[in-house]
């Protein structure tokens, strides 16, 4: 089976609750069979979400997850800013910002791994998964946002890549960051 005979096309839809990030639709879609189907979905800007290394440990931030409903041990991440145009920010510029904002961090190099969709089932968010290095404390730093409450932690590469095998880790950017530093470390790329 080609993709073409895998494809729907939207036919009708309707917003059915606007947020402030995200927008909450219903579409109506028409198979390539000619069938019409119902499917509810997520309109994200999209995010970005760090790994950030420095002297054989990765960083980490613990905060309440209420969907989850306990608290989760993540890489730092972010949902990109909207202009009042529509437009949305540029990946390279929210990664930075979002490292300082969540752990009064900031880091001296930059690499962009790769980019996936946490769950393309029902969302549209799409991350940007980036690799930080040289860090360093932010001056002036006052905390994260208001409305968020972070405990930031550093764990060494071994430690976080056992958390990960025993089912410790439920953040699925974060499991992804941790198969990326056991990538790095095998091509001898992290120190």
């Amino acid at each position: 089976m080609n993709d073409d005979e895998l494809l729907e096309t939207r036919v009708d839809g309707r917003i059915v609750h606007q947020g402030r990030y995200v927008t909450f639709r219903v579409d109506t879609v028409r198979d390539p069979d000619g069938g019409l189907h119902t499917r509810d979905w997520v309109e994200h800007p999209g995010a970005v979400a760090i790994l950030a290394v420095d002297a054989g440990e990765i960083l980490f931030v613990r905060q309440f997850r209420t969907p989850a409903g306990r608290v989760l041990l993540e890489i730092p991440a972010g949902t990109l800013d909207r202009g009042p145009d529509g437009t949305i920010e540029d990946p390279a510029i929210a990664a930075p910002r979002e490292l300082g904002e969540e752990t009064g961090i900031s880091a001296a190099r930059w690499r962009k791994l790769g980019t996936f969709f946490p769950a393309p089932g029902f969302a549209s968010e799409l991350m940007h998964l980036y690799l930080a290095t040289e860090l360093s404390a932010l001056r002036d730093y006052t905390g994260p946002e208001p409305d968020e409450r972070i405990a930031v932690t550093r764990l060494p590469y071994a430690e976080a890549i056992a958390m990960a095998d025993r089912g410790e880790i439920a953040d699925a950017k974060t499991l992804l960051g941790i198969l990326w530093v056991e990538r790095l470390l095998a091509r001898g790329e992290l120190a």
